[in-house]
């Protein structure tokens, strides 16, 4: 990590609270084929390489868990809405659609199996749309 940069990188003061820069060095080994991958990120933190590792591999947790979850339970990969704004509205509609089937809690099972059963069953779905109303 780099620190006390910032009349370098940010001389008109556009990052109000920027402190550091960091790089984190990936490495992956799959079926015996090793990647290496590098991501540098910018931060309001002072310099403290530990935190900033943590961070990212707690925000990648959150990302790749989220992704598996539109994937499995929506076919977002699947879809092949490819044009102007729609993709990024059915996004906004599936990350909504989600939050929603989250915060219905009569129902333990999973996201993907309720919004199945609000497929078939309107009295559920309407119950799901009511939480959004409360």
């Amino acid at each position: 990590m780099l620190s006390d940069i910032k009349e370098l990188i940010d001389p008109d003061n556009r990052w109000e609270k920027f402190q550091s820069i960091g790089m984190i060095e990936s490495v992956r080994i799959v079926k015996g084929k090793t990647t290496i991958e590098t991501r540098y990120y910018i931060s309001s933190l002072p310099i403290n390489a530990q935190k900033m590792g943590e961070s990212v591999r707690s925000h990648g947790g959150i990302e790749n868990s989220l992704h598996w979850v539109l994937d499995v339970g929506f076919g977002e990969d699947d879809c092949r809405i490819r044009k102007d704004n729609a993709p990024q509205n059915f996004a906004i509609i599936r990350h909504i659609s989600l939050n929603l089937l989250d915060q219905e809690k009569t129902s333990k099972t999973k996201a993907r199996n309720k919004r199945l059963r609000a497929e078939w069953d309107d009295d559920y779905l309407t119950k799901i749309l009511a939480v959004a109303l409360n």
